[in-house]
């Protein structure tokens, strides 16, 4: 998908995937309670496992993620994110 991306040599990877992901949910592509895995980050990006858990910790830290351990990370749903 992310086969003709440019990646920007002047800023980590793991930056420039949580701004593709964080696109993704602001545009509704990835809705709330879609799960966003490492697994799925590492072979779509083609990245180290640490890359796509940098990405995903960006995103928790905004509010756009919850991880549930044992379950995975999930898309947050705005008001529902208390639960």
């Amino acid at each position: 998908m992310t086969e003709g991306y440019r990646w920007d040599p002047k800023r980590p990877r793991w930056e420039q995937i949580a701004d593709v992901i964080r696109g993704r949910i602001t545009d509704g592509t990835l809705p709330p309670d879609a799960m966003v895995s490492e697994s799925g980050i590492m072979q779509e990006f083609g990245v180290a496992k640490m890359t796509a858990r940098k990405a995903v910790a960006a995103l928790r830290a905004e509010g756009l993620l919850v991880t549930t351990p044992g379950m995975g990370s999930f898309v947050t749903g705005g008001e529902d994110q208390g639960q």
